[in-house]
C-alpha cells in the first residue's frame, strides 16, 4: 500500500474526532459504542483544542488522496500519564488499512519527531487485549505499569 507520512495542518485537526472514534479498541464479539462517546471528558482531554498546547504534535498517513490514519501526542493527564513533561500518543488508521505496516510508519515518524524536539520520553496506555502492543514494542516501548485492562507503555530516545 502507496503512503505518505505528512504533517497535519491546523485546519485539518477536525479530523482527529474521527480518529479518536477509531482509537477505541473494541474487543472481538463486543458491540462498538456510540460516536458521541467521544465528547466525555476523559475522551476529549486528547482532541480539545488541540495545536494550542506546549507539546501537541500530530502526523498523518494519506493514501489513495485521503488521510487514513493519524498520530498524535500532547502533554495531557490521560489513561497513559506518567508526568508533566512526558508526552502521551494517541493513533489510529482506519479499518481497512490496519496491519500493512503503516501504524508503524506513523509511530516512528512521531518518536523521531519527538528526538528531534528535545523529549526523552513518551507514553500511552493500550489495552492488553489490543494487537497494537506488539508493534508499540517493535518500536521501543516497553512495558511500565499495567492496571486490570492495560498496560501503561514507555519510550525513553
Amino acid at each position: 500500500m502507496d503512503h505518505i507520512i505528512k504533517e497535519l495542518n491546523q485546519n485539518e485537526y477536525g479530523i482527529l474526532e474521527d480518529f479518536l472514534y477509531e482509537a477505541i479498541f473494541i474487543p472481538e464479539g463486543i458491540e462498538p459504542p456510540p460516536r458521541d462517546i467521544i465528547y466525555r471528558p476523559e475522551l476529549q482531554v486528547y482532541i480539545e483544542d488541540f495545536g494550542r498546547k506546549k507539546g501537541d504534535m500530530c502526523l498523518a498517513a494519506e493514501a489513495d488522496g485521503r488521510i487514513i490514519g493519524a498520530v498524535w501526542v500532547r502533554i495531557m493527564n490521560d489513561y497513559g500519564h506518567i508526568d508533566a513533561e512526558t508526552p502521551s500518543f494517541a493513533i489510529s488508521l482506519h479499518k481497512e488499512y490496519r496491519g500493512q505496516g503503516i501504524g508503524t510508519a506513523l509511530m516512528e515518524a512521531m518518536l523521531g519527531k519527538l528526538r528531534a524536539s528535545g523529549y526523552e520520553r513518551a507514553s500511552l496506555a493500550v489495552q492488553k487485549a489490543n494487537y497494537a502492543v506488539n508493534m508499540y514494542k517493535k518500536v521501543g516501548f516497553e512495558i511500565a505499569g499495567e492496571n486490570e485492562e492495560e498496560f501503561i507503555m514507555l519510550w525513553k530516545a
